[in-house]
């Protein structure tokens, strides 16, 4: 049905219609095959440029044939006429000449158009002109619909927010001069829009997002050690920040006492860093039952941590990075270190004491 219309209008409002509508779509494919990485859509979307410049040459030459008219037909008509004059000459003078009748001419009728009068252009361009204004608009609402108009997506949940209505006192630790990062800041840094992306998995959300003023464990809370925690569908990420004394020299030290594998000393924005992988810890509690039960501790997946000094002395204190999931697959080390990137900017350098 749509091509039987196309066919019954005029050529200079089908040919208009058609290289909108083909330039609005292949541009917009090619726009969605850039950004989703997806070659099929690229294919489709040289597709329809393609159609659209055969659709332009012939207008253009379309154009030209109707500016500039083949002198060829010009010309037979001229030879046909120098041919026929001798003809008509001979049989004038062989006639006896009479009066001829003047034909009537209607009133208010002028002059027919002679063989060489271009007829009437049909206002071809106003209908060009007319098309390309009509269907301009109309590409224009197929590509800027879906920013104004409610998607699917509308009740889709939003990612979590780090933002909390209760606000609890500060332990003494984080008091002290210059005061250490708080949760609350240390969520704000890793709770990025673009924390997906940096974990390889873009399409995700975040589920959940927290922050906590903690202090580190027997320091009697002496300590201040801020976390964070940002979790996805895949991955979970935990950042905190520990305002001691160890500096990562120190660090890398006890690691071989620990169980921590895979070990990596590095450097990160100038200061020392190190990689390195660990378990975490698997708990069950059984609520049902009498009281509740615990199962004994296990290990749990694998863990990836980047451990990175809190200044470029490393005098002492770090910032750890870690991530896990439940299916135990880990992103590479490359995303630990582009994390380090956005965060650490945002946890001021201890200061010499």
């Amino acid at each position: 049905m749509l091509g039987l219309l196309l066919r019954l209008l005029p050529f200079w409002v089908r040919e208009p219609l058609l290289i909108v509508v083909g330039s609005v779509l292949g541009v917009r494919i090619m726009y969605l095959a850039v950004t989703d990485h997806d070659r099929v859509a690229a294919g489709l979307g040289v597709v329809f440029l393609v159609f659209t410049a055969v659709r332009v040459h012939g207008v253009v030459r379309a154009l030209r044939a109707r500016r500039n008219p083949s002198p060829g037909a010009a010309e037979e008509g001229a030879a046909a006429d120098a041919a026929a004059r001798p003809r008509l000459q001979a049989t004038l003078s062989q006639a006896p000449a009479q009066p001829r009748p003047l034909p009537e001419v209607p009133a208010g009728t002028g002059p027919r158009p002679g063989p060489g009068t271009p007829e009437k252009d049909h206002n071809a361009w106003g209908q060009a002109v007319a098309a390309v204004a009509l269907f301009g608009a109309l590409g224009a609402a197929l590509w800027l619909g879906p920013r104004f108009m409610p998607s699917d997506d509308v009740d889709a949940t939003p990612p979590a927010s780090c933002s909390d209505e209760t606000h609890e006192e500060l332990p003494k630790a984080y008091k002290r001069k210059p005061r250490p990062v708080t949760g609350e800041e240390l969520c704000d840094a890793l709770n990025r829009p673009d924390l997906a992306t940096l974990l390889g998995t873009p399409a995700e959300k975040a589920t959940s997002a927290s922050g906590s003023d903690d202090t580190a464990p027997l320091t009697d809370g002496k300590v201040a050690r801020p976390e964070a925690q940002v979790a996805f569908d895949t991955y979970t990420v935990n950042v905190s920040a520990t305002y001691n004394d160890l500096s990562i020299d120190q660090y890398v030290k006890l690691m071989a006492f620990g169980d921590e594998s895979d070990i990596k000393p590095l450097k990160v924005r100038g200061r020392s860093a190190v990689l390195s992988t660990d378990h975490t810890m698997k708990i069950e509690i059984n609520l049902g039952g009498s009281g509740g039960s615990g199962g004994p501790v296990e290990q749990g997946p694998l863990e990836r941590t980047l451990t990175v000094a809190l200044d470029r002395g490393d005098r002492g204190g770090y910032c750890e990075i870690t991530v896990w999931s439940e299916s135990g697959a880990l992103p590479s080390d490359a995303a630990l270190l582009d994390i380090a990137e956005k965060v650490l900017p945002k946890i001021p350098e201890r200061p010499g004491r």
